[in-house]
């Protein structure tokens, strides 16, 4: 077993004092208030690692012309089996700043260009290829609002309206409910003549609520538009970003019907329309609603190095310092079907957490060493 000791450890539930965190090759075995193993480490602070559910980082990377950006594939508007992994490219030096800033994991997402984006990838930030960053998935990228119908130059039938990205949207989901349909009332002999191809069984999945839909939605709108569309098809969707929130109702309906909402991000420059009630005080109607949240960074619109620093804003209404660092852990990954792995320093969990030199919260606190997986991933020295 191996123990690293700290001043304070915050596990993602609580905060313990002249504790030391135990792990082993399997994961974590707990966090003890003495040593059991090897001391491996002395720190101020442990954290989780951090986890960012939102992100398009290795799709558009760092130092690379915005025209090689892989974000969306412009072929069509509606793109079930595009997935985001295969454009994954882990040597965007992007990755690697995040990992230093203790962003070990990254949910990366086609764009919000398309109606239908693709499959989401959440990653290992630090892995050596494509294959071996892959964890898990976390259901299909959609996109409602202004995006969509802002692509009118792109290849395929495009919208020019909000209500015209919906109609497309509901006759494709439409049609494969007809076609579903078709099949359970056919006699045993004519289901096999009815095939799904593996976009619509995917779609039907989504129909069915076996996969998430998580929406790229801005306006409060926009919001109670894909709430109509949830309703019509019994979706289970999260709303993806919530920027223009200025008022808390929508938020209060979302907190009734268990819709989550990856909120984000907070630290970006207001750069269209949809956008323009965008302000940090928002972020009160999200807290007063009792929505569940999480927290994004939506590489590169801001840097995932910078996903701890958007945490500012939640300590100024009043949040507690673990309470943060629970957004950034146990929260996010709650949201990305991944608190059975991490987000807590628990047992059994994998031992992926961050050793800060000095305090967080201090402007001067920075990570000193980033385990993941057992393993150090990062380590900046003296």
């Amino acid at each position: 077993m191996y123990c690293v000791r700290a001043e304070t450890i915050y596990t993602g539930r609580q905060v313990v004092q002249d504790a030391c965190l135990v792990f082993d090759d399997s994961g974590i075995v707990g966090v003890f208030p003495e040593v059991y193993g090897e001391i491996i480490r002395e720190c101020r602070v442990i954290t989780p690692a951090f986890i960012d559910p939102h992100s398009h980082i290795g799709m558009v990377r760092a130092g690379e012309p915005r025209a090689e950006a892989e974000s969306n594939d412009r072929q069509d508007p509606i793109l079930v089996m595009a997935d985001a992994l295969d454009s994954l490219q882990m040597d965007d030096q992007a990755l690697q700043e995040a990992v230093e800033a203790g962003v070990l994991y990254s949910c990366i997402l086609p764009g919000s260009g398309n109606i239908i984006g693709g499959k989401s990838a959440v990653i290992r930030n630090y892995a050596s290829d494509s294959t071996r960053a892959f964890v898990d998935r976390a259901g299909l990228k959609a996109a409602l609002g202004y995006n969509p119908m802002s692509t009118t130059s792109w290849n395929g039938s495009r919208p020019t309206t909000r209500m015209g990205a919906l109609a497309m949207l509901r006759n494709r989901l439409d049609e494969v409910l007809v076609k579903e349909k078709r099949r359970q009332a056919a006699d045993e002999e004519k289901k096999k003549e009815i095939i799904l191809s593996a976009e619509e069984e995917t779609l039907l999945k989504i129909l069915k609520g076996e996969l998430v839909l998580r929406v790229h939605v801005h306006k409060i709108d926009d919001i109670a538009a894909l709430l109509r569309l949830v309703d019509e098809f019994s979706l289970r969707v999260s709303v993806e970003h919530a920027m223009g929130v200025h008022h808390g109702d929508i938020f209060k309906e979302l907190s009734r019907r268990g819709i989550p909402v990856v909120y984000g991000p907070v630290d970006a420059f207001a750069y269209k329309v949809e956008l323009k009630h965008e302000n940090w005080r928002n972020l009160k109607h999200l807290l007063d609603s009792g929505v569940e949240y999480g927290l994004m960074t939506d590489h590169p619109v801001t840097p995932a190095r910078q996903l701890f620093l958007q945490t500012r804003w939640f300590l100024r209404l009043g949040l507690s310092r673990q309470e943060v660092v629970e957004i950034l852990t146990r929260k996010n990954a709650a949201l990305l079907g991944l608190d059975d792995r991490l987000g807590t320093l628990e047992k059994g969990k994998w031992a992926s957490f961050i050793c800060w030199k000095d305090d967080p919260f201090d402007l001067a606190g920075y990570p000193e060493s980033v385990y993941g997986e057992g393993s150090v991933v990062y380590y900046a020295g003296k």
